[in-house]
């Protein structure tokens, strides 16, 4: 696993490009695991504070109820318009609840704006990142993982 600032360390060509993505919209697509086992996708905004990719939940909510049974999940960067500018970005790994205090209020303290009511935060642990662009009309892939180089594939 890997915070956001080691991904950055690991991977300084690839880290802007997915940040960029991320901060070009609001709203991203969070899939989380149901106490079945399926899938349930929600929206999500997420934040870059300190040296972690995090987001809130509002209190009680089923995102945030799944990742307290099960920390895995994927998050899809909203990808744009239909011409992918920028590429498409998406990471996984283990979301991990913030609960002591102290780390609360600093991560309270970094938001644009306090949470309206009572949440839920999370700090990203990173397992995979992923961009997606169409270059010269062809698809690149380029991967990372924690400890791994940087890989680059293009499909046809």
């Amino acid at each position: 696993m890997a915070t956001w600032q080691d991904f950055e360390y690991e991977a300084p060509d690839l880290a802007p490009a997915v940040r960029a993505r991320f901060e070009a919209n609001k709203h991203h697509v969070l899939a989380t695991l149901r106490k079945d086992g399926s899938p349930r996708v929600s929206g999500i905004e997420v934040d870059f504070t300190g040296a972690d990719l995090t987001f809130g939940s509002m209190y009680g909510a089923m995102k945030a109820r799944d990742l307290r049974r099960d920390s895995r999940f994927a998050l899809h960067a909203h990808p744009g318009d239909e011409t992918l500018t920028g590429g498409d970005s998406k990471v996984s790994g283990r979301a991990v609840e913030i609960t002591d205090e102290v780390e609360i209020a600093a991560w309270v303290a970094e938001l644009p704006e306090p949470p309206p009511g009572p949440f839920h935060a999370f700090r990203l642990e990173l397992e995979q990142v992923v961009h997606t662009t169409v270059e010269d009309e062809h698809v690149w892939i380029t991967s990372w993982r924690p400890g791994q180089p940087v890989q680059r594939v293009r499909r046809e």
